[in-house]
């Protein structure tokens, strides 16, 4: 599974012969690239409707856009998105050579930080290259996207027993989502083997010293490796 991170929220995964991009918004400082220089993706998945997480979702033709109901239904009217596949929280779908499962995140989710819109529950994802199972596989790989949320002890009591990510992508800048601390925390409650910050130092509000959350992770005793990507880089994972 190949992992690239392009600034913010904003995640091209690759699971076999399938790509899936998560949260487009490529009007971020940390990213040069604009959604034109990104291979076009199978699937786009939306977490929740704020501008900072749909922004592209229209910019992709050929792709289909995944997320709530209420978030598809919104890119079909005022993106002019014709391909796309509503699902809701616990489900899961088989999204080529992927299985994505939406999760609960906790955050508000008005479109475009509006309330004229109601774009749902705002979610996460968890992906792998295998159905979800009681039946416990190593071979699996899994990588959990949380979107905007503050800590939730689903993460403790699903998501790490039942769903097993290797890694997680943790918004960490403090202020709309988790800050250093607790995402140190949901980073040991989720048991991974890699964690990847992402949400921060985009805007002013959510400017942080991310040493401080490589210190946190170490002092809340997680087992997680901490991987501080630069905007575009890539991460297998295995």
């Amino acid at each position: 599974m190949e992992l690239t991170w392009h600034g913010h929220s904003t995640w091209y995964v690759t699971v076999g012969d399938t790509s899936l991009l998560i949260d487009p918004f490529f009007d971020n400082p940390l990213t040069s690239l604009s959604p034109s220089d990104i291979e076009t993706p199978d699937y786009v998945l939306l977490t929740h409707g704020h501008a900072d997480h749909i922004a592209d979702a229209g910019e992709f033709d050929g792709a289909t856009v995944v997320g709530t109901p209420e978030i598809v239904g919104y890119v079909e009217a005022e993106m002019g998105v014709d391909d796309t596949i509503g699902m809701n929280i616990g489900g899961t779908v088989e999204l080529g050579d992927a299985f994505v499962t939406m999760v609960r995140a906790d955050h508000t989710n008005g479109i475009n930080t509006s309330y004229e819109y109601d774009a749902g529950m705002p979610g996460g994802y968890v992906i792998s290259d295998k159905l979800p199972s009681h039946e416990s596989d190593d071979d699996t790989t899994t990588f959990y996207h949380a979107g905007d949320t503050g800590l939730m002890t689903d993460m403790r009591e699903i998501f790490a027993p039942y769903l097993e990510p290797d890694a997680a992508a943790l918004p960490v800048g403090d202020h709309y989502t988790m800050g250093p601390m607790q995402a140190a925390i949901a980073s040991d409650w989720l048991d991974v083997d890699h964690v990847f910050p992402m949400h921060y130092n985009t805007f002013p509000a959510i400017e942080i010293d991310i040493r401080d959350f490589e210190h946190e992770v170490k002092a809340a005793g997680s087992k997680a490796e901490v991987h501080v990507l630069e905007a575009d880089e890539s991460f297998t994972l295995e």
